[in-house]
């Protein structure tokens, strides 16, 4: 009986200290409550004791978190219409103003994306499109970031790490109309750039077709000249070998004659007082 007796007691200790000890992980942040009040916060990881039954354990992420805020539409400056989809990192650095305010991370998530948006509209309304998507989008979260991440730390004890734009791009309908101007924009460089080409080609084949032309002329006057030249040099050489021997010359002229007209399937008919025949018909009459 004794024995029974000090089992059970063994086993109601080990459940009263079972139920008051906790760890803390080292990625975890810890409030102790008492009947809904709010007893102490613990930071540190390790080992931890609470009264069973009476307080209760609230858990929270110590590391960083992220929100993701879903896509919408802001007007800018320059009255031009931008789509963006932020997203925040962010932690948690006081845990009791986090609990007693947004209780879960659920929470903080949706009080953050009213926070970073509504600043989003604020900023991005003071910034023409181009700097937006140009050079000036990181000057431009970084001062969400700090307006989101004071109001963040005053009302719900949340450190804003950064935030940042994953996207920014125009209206789907809007996209369809620039696309067209650069279409049309393109195909407008691309005429001119085929004009131009066509009249530096059309400039080339006349140049070509002028020196063709002027190099045609020079060959022919070249070529007549050389023929000129070559004809008189012909004449005088015929001139001269006449005036040496007109009877011989004319003699091989007339062989020359018979050579080309009398061939083996020809047949002529001349009278007998041709000058063709001569030489045939009286070979050593003059």
């Amino acid at each position: 009986m004794k024995t029974r007796l000090a089992l059970i007691l063994a086993a109601v200790v080990a459940f009263i200290v079972w139920s008051s000890a906790y760890v803390v992980d080292e990625k975890e942040l810890v409030i102790v409550t008492q009947f809904g009040e709010f007893k102490r916060a613990v930071m540190e990881p390790g080992l931890e004791w609470k009264l069973p039954f009476v307080q209760q354990v609230h858990v929270m992420e110590r590391r960083v978190l992220s929100s993701d805020a879903s896509q919408a539409e802001y007007l800018t400056l320059d009255k031009k219409r931008i789509v963006a989809d932020p997203v925040t990192r962010w932690r948690i650095a006081d845990p009791l103003k986090f609990f007693t305010t947004v209780h879960d991370q659920s929470g903080a998530r949706a009080r953050l994306d009213d926070i970073v948006l509504s600043e989003m509209r604020r900023e991005i309304s003071s910034h023409d499109f181009g700097d937006i998507i140009g050079n000036e989008r990181d000057p431009l979260m970084q001062a969400v970031a700090v307006r989101t991440g004071a109001k963040a730390l005053s009302e719900f004890g949340i450190e804003i790490i950064d935030v940042r734009i994953k996207r920014a791009d125009l209206p789907r309908e809007v996209q369809e109309s620039v696309f067209a101007r650069m279409r049309a924009e393109r195909e407008r460089i691309a005429k001119q750039y085929r004009s131009e080409g066509e009249e530096e080609a059309a400039k080339i084949r006349a140049e070509t077709d002028k020196e063709k032309t002027i190099l045609l002329a020079r060959a022919y006057e070249r070529s007549q000249t050389l023929r000129g030249q070559g004809d008189a040099l012909s004449t005088r050489i015929y001139a001269e070998a006449h005036a040496q021997d007109p009877e011989f010359f004319t003699f091989t002229r007339s062989l020359e004659a018979y050579e080309r007209v009398l061939t083996g399937d020809s047949t002529l008919v001349l009278s007998s007082g041709s000058e063709l025949f001569r030489y045939l018909g009286q070979p050593g009459k003059k």
